[in-house]
């Protein structure tokens, strides 16, 4: 094969609300994709818990891999946090739980009674989240299935378990886990040990470019590929290959990975461990290369796809490009809520809880849906203007310009109040982040590109379209709108 004939290799991406199976098409200077299938990805709530429908996601991905015909390997990527519990024998004990599931209301609470946040930050570098795998696993102790369970795999471990029958534990997911210790890249024992969690259960580590193994024979038959296929760990957690794909030219850039959650921070070689970091909020998650992603977990675009489904329901306007043209034309920071107040991390009626959200603050309470999308891209903009900034001052890198990659890449008006918010100049794309951080890790290891991520990232910016925003001189209202720190946190 001449070295300017494209290979072939598909990206496994879960989401929150859909799977997509992409081929990408790589040579050492081309980048193209196909997204060949995409399906639903619709919770199911049974006996009062909230659960994935982990089979017909499975069921998608093969599909997908029919649809994308032959390629040179498979890589999987999904959202964080979430497992599936086996027994001995490999079989799947239950449907995995969802982390917007109440089953860990109270159980932090619980854990700092045996173990301070400050203990298990200095341990972990993981910010508080109520549904952190630490979390869910605590939930979970005494109950049959944990009782039972041989082997836990992450979600998109058990992906690559069906699909390969080898049981590995990526390490960009197994970071967010908060029972991993960042500065070593193995597990955080002490902690995990006087919580009763058995990290036994996890298989062995793997990092991004290592080998995941290959393609069952029933894999083969039931997609229709000639073997051998390999599966190749990439950055599995969907924003470590999202940040892979950011195409900065130095390493004074702040990253937004912007879609159902937006990730706001900074990349860097080290986390930052201190007290300070924890009151923030921030957390250090493990990126490909050996990376650090060092961020602030806020609500996203989450808050905007709810509004959306409610108003859907209730034949009210939800038609998204309409809205926003109305939201442009709202008054600017009119209402303001905290993006990252967690009244707003379950679905149902979002509109409803904003409006109250505006109301407690003392800020007028949106009139209209495009007030609403107005209030919300505002909000998510002071947000990621927050982020920024406390990511620079705690970990001392400072940045010239912001990335905003992922779905949220495409939302002109987020894109230019955040430029606007931040007083930075805001590059926008590629929207397939994640997708491409997936393809170009597993072309690396199939030797079809060369280097670390400089050379990934200078490849996007030579083939990936992107926009640049520039923020307006006077920043006057939003150094008003961030003086109200309740605001921005």
């Amino acid at each position: 094969m001449s070295p300017s004939d494209p290979r072939a290799f598909a990206a496994v991406d879960l989401g929150a609300s859909s799977g997509r199976v992409i081929v990408g098409r790589v040579t050492a200077r081309s980048v193209g994709l196909d997204e060949v299938h995409r399906f639903p990805n619709d919770p199911v709530r049974v006996g009062g818990t909230l659960h994935w429908d982990v089979l017909a996601l499975y069921r998608g991905i093969l599909e997908g891999l029919r649809t994308a015909g032959q390629v040179t390997s498979v890589g999987i990527d999904t959202w964080a946090v979430d497992y599936g519990l086996l027994a001995a024998d490999g079989s799947l004990l239950g449907n995995p739980v969802h982390y917007r599931d109440a089953r860990t209301e109270g159980v932090p609470e619980r854990v700092r009674r045996t173990v301070s946040p400050a203990e298990l930050y200095a341990a972990t570098g993981v910010q508080h989240a109520p549904f952190n795998t630490i979390y869910q696993l605590a939930a979970a102790r005494g109950t049959p299935q944990l009782d039972a369970a041989a082997r836990l795999l992450l979600m998109p471990d058990l992906m690559s378990y069906w699909l390969t029958g080898t049981a590995g534990t990526e390490l960009t997911n197994a970071s967010t886990t908060q029972l991993l210790d960042p500065r070593t890249g193995d597990w955080a024992h002490a902690p995990a040990g006087r919580l009763g969690i058995d990290l036994s259960l996890f298989p062995p580590l793997r990092r991004p470019g290592d080998p995941a193994g290959e393609l069952l024979p029933e894999v083969l038959e039931a997609t229709g590929l000639r073997g051998p296929v390999p599966v190749v760990t990439v950055g599995s957690h969907d924003t470590a290959s999202a940040v892979a794909a950011v195409p900065a030219d130095t390493d004074r850039f702040a990253y937004i990975s912007c879609g159902t959650w937006s990730l706001a921070g900074v990349e860097l070689d080290a986390p930052v461990l201190t007290e300070d970091s924890r009151a923030a909020n921030f957390t250090n998650e493990l990126g490909v290369d050996g990376t650090v992603r060092y961020l602030r977990n806020i609500m996203g675009l989450w808050l905007l796809q709810e509004c959306l489904r409610s108003w859907k329901a209730a034949g009210l306007e939800h038609d998204l490009g309409r809205l926003l043209a109305g939201a442009a034309q709202a008054p600017p920071l009119r209402s303001v809520v905290d993006a990252a107040d967690p009244a707003f991390l379950a679905p149902h009626d979002m509109p409803a809880r904003i409006a109250e959200a505006c109301r407690r603050a003392g800020a007028p309470a949106p009139r209209e849906p495009a007030e609403t999308v107005r209030c919300v891209l505002d909000s998510l903009a002071l947000a990621h203007r927050a982020a920024i900034e406390d990511a620079q001052r705690l970990s001392g890198r400072h940045v010239d310009v912001v990335h905003i990659v992922g779905g949220g890449a495409r939302n002109e008006l987020l894109c230019q109040l955040t430029a606007d918010a931040c007083g930075l100049p805001v590059v926008a794309g590629p929207a397939e982040a994640a997708a491409l951080g997936n393809i170009l890790v597993q072309a690396r290891a199939a030797k079809v590109i060369g280097g670390g991520l400089p050379a990934i990232r200078s490849l996007l910016r030579a083939t990936q379209p992107l926009r640049r925003y520039e923020p307006t001189p006077d920043r006057t209202p939003w150094n008003e709108a961030a003086a109200v720190p309740a605001l921005t946190r």
